[in-house]
């Protein structure tokens, strides 16, 4: 393993521009974002020829080539187009590309059987536009129209700790927070804790049934609650499964103890409702739990590097319970069935039944309808959001769709909001079932992320060069890293197998990687700024056909930040990283960097820092960061 040392290189800031996906290019003027791109103009000369030629422009679609041996983008409108007017697709596209082929902009652009258009754009083309891309702010992304975006995710329970389950919400909302954040939307996460309903009345009985003697539970006291902690976050860990496992009865059980089961499942019920009362000593006790718990997953998420702009829970939105239910009735959309009150939200369109959405239980109780629906009120008042997207187990879809109708139809979201679901899939083990201990139990985040912390630091231990403390720290950011990258380079909707060894590989399509590869980049850049300085932010034309794929895929970082952006889709960025690295590393063994006349010299490293930059502000944005030194 090669060894880095990266200093704090400060050059003139270099950034890029945004490349336009054709395919959502719609979507992007509806969300107000204003790029000019180099797909984008690609696009555009291509319709002209298309209108020319008196067809449709629409047909001038251009892609990404999906043969990048052949050529560098492609059109395929032709084969389309033959059809509605009744011509050969080879003759359309021979008649649009007669109107392109004086165009400085194209390097190549031929008619290929039966009708594709193949295209390669010049290499001063690439290079003028690449030189634009330097002198771009936020590698031109710009927002016409700022969104008020809220962000529902985490959603850790009180009294439990963290486990392997709560890894996925947690990074894939903090990266898509992170995304629109970059296109300067204002956004609000919010972990949306599982504070409140019957497992909180659980907790509570079972500290009455152990501490009867504490003041919370003294209807007649009048005094000051204790201050000092009377528990810890162990034990409350400890505390819920055992209150969870009372209420459960053994086929085999005794009339004595199924009694005795139901009675405490009826206390805690009760509980439960004290608690939405807020009864005195209930309440309070209540407080403490939540503060306790509160710290605890504030330190988890920090060693995530996860942040939440709202600590706010199922409980801050009982007070919006009750004029929501109004609302519901004024409407005459609510009605009893069965002892709960539901909204029906069938449509004629569904193909399958979908339940009432209950809003209410029998007794007026509150359930997980009620604080999600009353949540989204809340959320309406107090931030007038245009969109709330929910980072969720994609096996919650129907409660969502169910959730999402019923707040349309009590019009207490505005109509123009949109209601995004986003169902992550299972963390599984090799077994294909979702990730144990080995003993078969749930793990706990921390152990994991241990785990993977020290698996680097066993791949790093080979290292002479840096100290044994340096490398736990630096086993600590690389692990971070491994870690994320392995979730978020998958689909967000897939399910994926967790393999602790491929996954802490410092080669391949992992987080390792790309770290390995900047911080190469970092010592490339140290090197020559010891003792030289750029002359001016230019980059020359290719010499080799390995720099004209690395000035094409720099130009294509824009299209990857749109993309993830408009598909809240962070995999996007980290196969777009991986495959940039990849180039970079064979530019690096094909290219003597740090050779040549002073004006190649200095395009080369006006071509590095803009690479620092993409790789720098790429795993910004998947939520984590570099050492300086691997």
């Amino acid at each position: 393993m090669h060894i880095f040392y990266v200093p704090n290189v400060h050059t003139s800031p270099m950034c890029a521009r945004c490349v336009r996906v054709p395919d959502v290019r719609k979507m992007c003027k509806k969300g107000g974002i204003n790029l000019k791109t180099l797909i984008t103009q690609l696009q555009e000369i291509i319709e002209k020829a298309f209108k020319e030629s008196e067809y449709e422009e629409e047909y001038g679609k251009v892609i990404n080539s999906n043969r990048p041996d052949l050529c560098e983008f492609q059109c395929d409108g032709a084969l389309s187009a033959a059809k509605k007017y009744k011509k050969a697709p080879y003759i359309i596209a021979e008649e649009v590309v007669e109107k392109c082929k004086n165009n400085k902009i194209f390097e190549k652009i031929e008619v290929i059987k039966p009708g594709f258009i193949n295209i390669n754009v010049s290499k001063e083309f690439l290079t003028n536009y690449c030189n634009e891309i330097v002198e771009e702010e936020k590698f031109g992304c710009k927002m016409e129209q700022e969104k008020t975006v809220v962000i529902d995710y985490g959603g850790p329970n009180i009294a439990k700790p963290l486990h392997v389950g709560h890894l996925r919400p947690a990074i894939i909302g903090e990266s898509i927070k992170r995304i629109h954040k970059f296109f300067e939307n204002k956004v609000i996460g919010d972990v949306h804790l599982g504070d409140w309903g019957l497992q909180m009345g659980l907790v509570i009985e079972e500290l009455k049934y152990r501490h009867p003697e504490w003041v919370y539970f003294d209807e007649n006291f009048n005094g000051e609650y204790p201050k000092e902690e009377l528990f810890t976050v162990k034990d409350l860990e400890e505390i819920y499964p055992c209150a969870s496992n009372k209420t459960k009865v053994a086929e085999d059980a005794t009339e004595e103890e199924k009694e005795k089961a139901n009675e405490f499942k009826e206390n805690a019920r009760k509980n439960t409702g004290y608690l939405q009362e807020k009864k005195k000593g209930y309440y309070e006790l209540w407080q403490k739990i939540v503060e306790i718990s509160v710290k605890d997953l504030k330190e988890n998420y920090k060693k995530l590097d996860v942040d939440f702009d709202l600590w706010l829970g199922e409980s801050d939105s009982q007070k919006y319970v009750k004029p929501m239910v109004e609302k519901m009735q004024n409407l005459g959309i609510i009605y009893e069935s069965d002892g709960a009150m539901v909204v029906d939200v069938q449509e004629p369109t569904d193909t399958t039944e979908i339940n009432p959405c209950m809003v209410l239980k029998s007794g007026g109780v509150s359930c997980y309808q009620t604080t999600d629906l009353a949540t989204i009120m809340q959320r309406q008042i107090d931030f007038k959001p245009n969109e709330i997207i929910y980072v969720v187990d994609k096996r919650q879809e129907l409660h969502f769709i169910q959730v999402f109708r019923c707040a349309r139809k009590s019009e207490i979201v505005d109509k123009d909001v949109k209601l995004t679901f986003l169902g992550f899939g299972t963390m599984n083990g090799a077994d294909g079932k979702p990730f144990k201990t080995r003993n078969g139990g749930v793990m706990r985040l921390e152990y994991l992320i241990d785990e993977i912390n020290n698996k680097v630091y066993e791949k790093m231990s080979q290292t002479k060069e840096i100290e044994e403390t340096e490398k736990k720290e630096i086993s600590k950011i690389v692990g971070l890293a491994a870690l994320k990258y392995a979730d978020l380079s998958n689909q967000i909707s897939k399910d994926y197998i967790f393999d602790t060894d491929k996954f802490t590989a410092f080669e391949g399509k992992t987080g390792p990687y790309i770290l390995y590869t900047l911080v190469r980049i970092k010592s490339i850049l140290k090197k020559f700024f010891e003792n030289n300085s750029i002359k001016e932010n230019k980059i020359l034309p290719p010499e080799e056909d390995i720099e004209k794929q690395l000035l094409l895929k720099i130009a294509k970082y824009n299209q990857t930040l749109e993309e993830s952006y408009i598909e809240n889709s962070p995999s996007k960025i980290c196969t777009y990283l991986y495959e940039l690295a990849d180039i970079f590393n064979s530019y690096y063994q094909k290219v003597k960097i740090l050779q040549g006349d002073n004006k190649r010299l200095n395009s080369n490293i006006v071509l590095l820092t803009l690479m620092k930059k993409i790789f720098e502000n790429g795993i910004d944005l998947l939520g984590f960061k570099a050492p300086e030194k691997m």
